[in-house]
């Protein structure tokens, strides 16, 4: 007999605030679509056994193609899906029982015991289902289908990744009363904080509740919304009775004065409070839920200046495509989306665009710790299609997205799509009717939108309150100092109309050394010398950061990331414009191009010493640095002080034939930073 799932009751005296359990072991899977499997006696017993979160494409997806060179598109399965689990449980009177689903690629159907409870379209947000009149005593028996083929009434229809099929996310059951908080609310905490009002340090919140009552008769009972700071302590509170009607659901708006507020204030200062909201009857709690709060505002200017509590704040960073694992797609732990927003924050990044779909909700958790502000964005990618039903399906999808991740601050600004190919009347219905959802749910935040491939000025353009560009000068076309000319005329061109640069790049592999590099790759070639990426980086952020007008920089990309599209570089199916390996345990030259300009952590590092044969006695050493002056010897020589001009320090030498070691040092507040790399001249193999 398979291993049963069994259910713990949690009870605590009379009533009890919801409670939820993982539903991860007991799955059986099978790859294809298998007719009448919702049905409790269909036999799966040849079916395999896996956990949840989990994908069906790990293994399938590193084959990649490129179109531009006349190659098919790499190819991975794109179809149906079926998973079941046996699950035990013996519901109590009284009692509401939601199925939660934290992502299902690109859409799901959900049958308990025979009887279909509900569906899902779109990848990316959870979703829950009402499973409380279909769940019995006993053995239940759940079915899920899921489907990642191209839909086209739901976004996203195109991409430069893989579209990882499966219940990728964790699965649950919430048990409430059926008086409650509604997590059935698109999917979020029920819960939404916002600061209202901020003057100096005296903060106006507004706690908005969503509540259900799924009783036979009204409800009385008291909401009290806390303010709880970070040692635990209450530090401000509403409480304010209320009454439901049977079969009801209402929003209650509470305002609570917060004086002397800690402010959320990006990397110097990420201070967060917590709400707590507490539904309580006749002296007991029977709901409960907690919401993170930073207390901050947000605004961008039409001179490109972003206030942060009213003040000027920088927003430079990167791109983060979804987290991925190589052999595991998008099956990450906590640790390992930890790690990769450490390794920006370790590089000195204010923020990061989150690349091109909600992310898991640890993303958001992290960056609100780290100080780290987001764009995040729907997935209207490239492609789009023109009916109703694509339109409203991405509606649905903002709404989620907002209700899942509008109470983090690290939220800035909402994305409502990228790089959209043409502009007639429906494409901008469809842009229109996605910044008017977001207004109207969220006007605490600006929005934004990343252009490209139509004209700079196009109506496409001017959606969003804010818009961002995705320019590569020097890799695609022309050359990288082109950027800084072309904002130029841009700025000129909208001189009242915040603009950016949310994407520019180019690729780069650790295994192909070039230096120096003697002309600009070929994008979709084999050969991708780390160092024209470096000299890319190097230029474009020169240039950028002598035009206060642009509102926001982000590097494409952070991570090299998985993507069916390509053939390039030193392996197929990979997008290698990432400033880390995708396997993280490198961090190319322009990470610490970056680093030296971002983070006032000091730092030195000799660039291009992975390029270990070199092909001239004379070479230049380049070190990257935060520091006024640095150290370099060569071979155990006598030491050279070098200044460091606008964070690189040259040093031309003449190296021994044979392995030759180069060293830096630099004294900084007490400690010694130092680096070293082995390079080897040969006049003959």
């Amino acid at each position: 007999m398979r291993p049963l799932f069994a259910l713990a009751l949690l009870l605590s005296g009379v009533a009890q605030a919801a409670t939820e359990t993982p539903l991860a072991n007991g799955w059986r899977f099978i790859k294809t679509d298998a007719a009448g499997a919702e049905a409790p006696g269909f036999d799966d017993g040849a079916w395999t056994p896996v956990s949840v979160p989990h994908t069906y494409n790990a293994q399938d997806s590193g084959i990649g193609g490129a179109k531009a060179r006349g190659e098919p598109e790499g190819t991975y399965y794109r179809g149906p899906a079926w998973y079941r689990l046996e699950v035990e449980h013996r519901p109590q009177p009284g009692k509401r029982y939601l199925l939660h689903f934290g992502g299902a690629t690109l859409k799901a159907e959900i049958w308990l015991n025979g009887r279909k409870i509900g569906a899902h379209q779109g990848g990316y947000g959870a979703f829950r289902i009402d499973a409380s009149d279909a769940l019995k005593p006993g053995r239940n028996l759940l079915a899920v289908r899921v489907d990642n083929s191209r839909d086209t009434h739901i976004a996203p229809l195109n991409g430069d990744f893989n579209i990882f099929g499966g219940l990728y996310r964790s699965v649950s059951l919430i048990e409430s009363d059926a008086l409650a908080i509604d997590r059935l609310d698109h999917a979020g905490p029920g819960v939404q904080a916002r600061t209202a009002a901020l003057e100096l340090r005296r903060a106006t919140i507004g706690v908005e509740v969503a509540l259900r009552n799924d009783r036979a008769a009204p409800a009385r009972f008291t909401l009290t919304s806390r303010i709880v700071d970070v040692r635990g302590k209450t530090v401000a509170r509403s409480v304010a009775p209320a009454t439901l009607a049977p079969g009801a659901r209402d929003r209650v708006k509470q305002m609570i004065a917060l004086p002397n507020a800690h402010l959320w204030a990006g990397r110097p200062s990420p201070y967060l409070y917590h709400v707590v909201t507490e539904l309580v009857e006749g002296g007991h709690i029977i709901d409960s839920q907690s919401v993170p709060l930073g207390v901050r505002t947000i605004a961008v200017k039409p001179d490109g200046s972003v206030l942060l509590n009213g003040a000027p704040y920088q927003l430079h960073g990167v791109n983060l495509q979804h987290p991925t694992r190589f052999g595991r797609g998008p099956i990450v732990t906590d640790a390992e989306i930890d790690e990769d927003l450490g390794i920006f924050a370790d590089m000195g990044a204010t923020a990061i665009r989150l690349a091109h779909m909600q992310h898991p909700q640890r993303v958001y958790e992290r960056a609100d710790a780290l100080g780290l502000l987001l764009l995040t964005e729907v997935p209207l990618i490239d492609d789009h299609d023109l009916s109703d039903a694509f339109r409203e399906n991405l509606v649905e999808q903002m709404r989620e997205l907002i209700a899942q991740t509008g109470n983090h601050p690290s939220v800035a600004l909402w994305g409502i799509g990228n790089e959209i190919r043409k502009s007639d009347a429906a494409s901008n219905r469809i842009l229109a009717e996605l910044q008017a959802t977001a207004k109207a749910i969220d006007p605490t935040r600006p929005t934004t939108y990343a252009h490209c491939c139509l004209e700079d000025s196009d109506p496409i353009a001017q959606h969003s309150d804010t818009v961002s560009y995705n320019r590569y000068f020097g890799w695609y076309w022309t050359k990288s100092e082109d950027i800084g000319p072309w904002a130029d005329e841009l700025h000129a061109k909208l001189p009242g109309r915040p603009i950016g640069v949310s994407e520019y790049g180019a690729g780069a592999s650790i295994l192909h050394q070039e230096d120096p590099v003697m002309k600009r790759p070929e994008s979709n070639g084999y050969w991708h010398p780390e160092q024209y990426q470096t000299d890319f980086h190097i230029k474009h952020w020169r240039e950028m950061r002598k035009r206060p007008f642009l509102w926001s920089t982000f590097v494409w990309v952070g991570i090299d990331f998985p993507s069916f599209k390509r053939n390039e570089g030193d392996r197929p199916a990979i997008n290698d414009k990432g400033l880390v390996s995708e396997d993280r345990k490198v961090r190319k030259d322009a990470y610490y191009w970056y680093q030296a300009n971002w983070s006032d952590v000091p730092m030195l590092h000799i660039a291009s010493r992975r390029d270990g044969m070199k092909r001239t006695q004379r070479v230049k050493v380049q070190v990257f640095s935060n520091q006024p002056t640095i150290e370099l010897r060569l071979n155990d020589g006598a030491w050279m002080r070098v200044p460091v001009d606008d964070h690189i320090a040259s040093w031309d030498i003449d190296m021994a034939k044979g392995d030759n070691r180069v060293e830096a040092r630099a004294q900084a507040g007490g400690k010694m930073l130092t680096d070293a790399v082995s390079w080897t001249w040969a006049t003959r193999p």
